[in-house]
């Protein structure tokens, strides 16, 4: 059966009603807000509130740690966005970048073809497009406003700008669509300064544009949105042996993410499916609200992108193998994360409902070290100075030992306290009470379990 038939088929008003409810925590708590809201939005486009921003961040330097801080064979750089147009001409972006696009013949409202046909339940993986095209006069099938389609046209993804006073050919670049071009550029300068020897990686994280023809399903497609991408250099010979270890690699980094295994699929891309230089392709899937549907990618792209470089410039590419005359070009493995399908899918992952003293609770079980916030901080009455400064001095120990991740809440009762705290995800709640000033312990009241026991506060 076709994969996405058999995704819509299994509880998928269930799974849309859970990405609703997603949203509207994510707005209401403060984690992702739509761009430019205040002025009626722009499609494509999410701000992140102070918890998204934290969130993410913690993402990212869980990846930056795990994948450059704590390996010796990979180097970090971060590249400009704005690049010279020859990286993208050599790249085949400016020729190759494209989406198939037809548009609503009446209201002339635009869509990827591919998207249509996914949304009647037709997998158009390594279809032409011609060929879905043929699917769409064949079914039927109409705009999603009932108006029939036109004929499919490609469609460059890539922002185009003008750089200095002047706009003219000469003055044209892009907003990079991807990270990866800014290592590639940068391998030689890292090996002229370094000299690793091989095997050894790239890494960067950083903003990446593509002029997507229909955003949507929340963050999941976007026309801004970060990357975390590695290009890992090799000897050709040994490329298996360095692919398996990344993937390896991979997997521990999305249950650090506290990923169910379950939900988490690898798709071995058929060649006629895989980008024309990649000799082997995984794409890592994760069963979304929306589905399964990619998270991330790990790609044997063997020399196509520095021979490019080398071809373009006029500049060699090789590696010389320490104490010998060898040399070659070396290949790559590319394993390739976004940070919002990332951040998405822990927050799917987390979000939790149960029922506590008869009515309905919400709460992110997130991983304490991806959680936002770590404590969250209260008087038991906010209208006893005692108690206040007792929790005031608490917050601000407990703030130095774990800076921007402590928060102080004082509003409303206890109980709307904890409710609060649960849909931002905050494991322990920390309160202040009456015996705190007697005996110095406070209650802790955990996230998951709602239980609450008495800890001496040095024990915090």
């Amino acid at each position: 059966m076709n994969r996405h038939v058999a995704n819509m088929e299994k509880g998928f008003l269930m799974s849309q009603a859970k990405m609703e409810d997603i949203i509207s925590l994510c707005k209401r708590r403060g984690f992702i807000y739509q761009g430019s809201d205040v002025y009626g939005g722009l499609s494509g486009t999410w701000d992140y509130g102070p918890l998204g921003v934290q969130l993410k961040r913690n993402i990212m330097n869980l990846w930056w740690r795990m994948f450059v801080d704590e390996r010796d064979d990979i180097y970090g750089v971060d590249a400009a966005i704005l690049m010279n147009p020859k990286v993208w001409k050599a790249s085949g972006h400016v020729d190759t970048f494209v989406d198939p696009l037809c548009e609503d013949t009446v209201n002339h409202r635009r869509y990827r073809t591919d998207h249509i046909l996914k949304d009647n339940g037709i997998d158009a993986d390594g279809l032409t497009m011609e060929q879905m095209d043929e699917l769409i006069a064949e079914k039927g099938i109409k705009s999603p406003d009932g108006n029939p389609l036109s004929k499919s046209r490609t469609f460059n993804m890539m922002f185009k700008t003008s750089v200095g006073a002047t706009e003219s050919e000469d003055s044209v670049a892009y907003l990079r669509p991807e990270t990866a071009q800014g290592i590639f550029t940068n391998f030689k300068n890292v090996v002229d300064s370094f000299y690793p020897d091989l095997p050894f990686g790239i890494a960067q994280q950083g903003k990446a544009f593509r002029n997507e023809i229909a955003p949507r399903d929340f963050v999941f497609r976007s026309r801004e949105f970060e990357q975390m991408e590695i290009e890992y250099f090799v000897n050709p010979e040994k490329w298996q042996e360095a692919f398996d270890e990344l993937l390896k690699s991979t997997h521990e980094f999305l249950e650090a993410l506290g990923l169910d295994p379950k939900n988490i699929h690898e798709l071995d891309v058929p060649p006629e499916d895989r980008a024309h230089y990649s000799k082997k392709t995984i794409d890592i899937e994760y069963d979304f609200p929306i589905g399964k549907e990619e998270l991330m990618g790990i790609a044997y792209r063997t020399d196509f992108d520095l021979m490019n470089i080398q071809r373009v410039s006029g500049k060699s590419m090789e590696y010389t193998i320490k104490g010998t005359n060898e040399k070659f070009v070396p290949h790559v493995i590319e394993p390739s994360f976004g940070v919002e399908r990332a951040l998405m899918a822990v927050l799917s992952s987390a979000y939790r409902e149960d029922e506590q003293n008869g009515s309905k609770r919400v709460y992110l079980a997130l991983p304490e070290h991806l959680a936002p916030v770590k404590f969250a901080v209260s008087p038991l009455l906010k209208n006893k100075p005692e108690l206040v400064e007792k929790a005031r001095e608490i917050y601000a120990n407990l703030s130095k030992k774990n800076p921007g991740r402590v928060m102080w809440d004082d509003n409303g009762n206890i109980g709307k306290r904890y409710r609060r705290q649960d849909e931002i995800g905050t494991p322990h709640c920390v309160v202040i009470d009456f015996q705190t000033l007697e005996d110095d312990t406070v209650t802790v009241r955990e996230r998951d379990t709602t239980e609450q026991r008495r800890v001496k506060v040095e024990e915090l």
